[in-house]
């Protein structure tokens, strides 16, 4: 069951328009670029996070511009990633013997 009252035509057979609330009416136009406000999350990685933040930048820009963001944010992605990987470990420490140690032979020759 409805509350709502059905609308009467007027004598001229016409239904009038229903009122909308002010309240009602978005603050902002509607056709306009919005943030979509998806939380970025940091990952401690400064490199990484730049470019995530860089995406923010898309919430401006009507949506043919979006991938032109898009983009430089995934060369950008790409090249921080490329980077950890790039980076040299340090050299393992050579196996070191203990100097009072000396190798024990067997009997045919061999260092245990």
């Amino acid at each position: 069951m409805s509350d709502s009252v059905p609308q009467t035509p007027s004598p001229q057979g016409e239904v009038p328009e229903p009122e909308v609330p002010v309240d009602a009416v978005p603050a902002y136009d509607l056709a306009a670029p919005a943030p979509l406000n998806v939380p970025r999350t940091p990952t401690g990685n400064a490199d990484i996070d730049a470019q995530l933040d860089r995406l923010a930048d898309a919430d401006h820009l009507a949506t043919d511009g979006h991938v032109e963001v898009y983009e430089d944010v995934h060369r950008g992605l790409r090249d921080a990633l490329t980077a950890l990987d790039a980076r040299p470990e340090p050299p393992a420490p050579p196996p070191t013997r203990h100097p009072t140690t000396t190798p024990q032979r067997g009997p045919s020759g061999h260092t245990f």
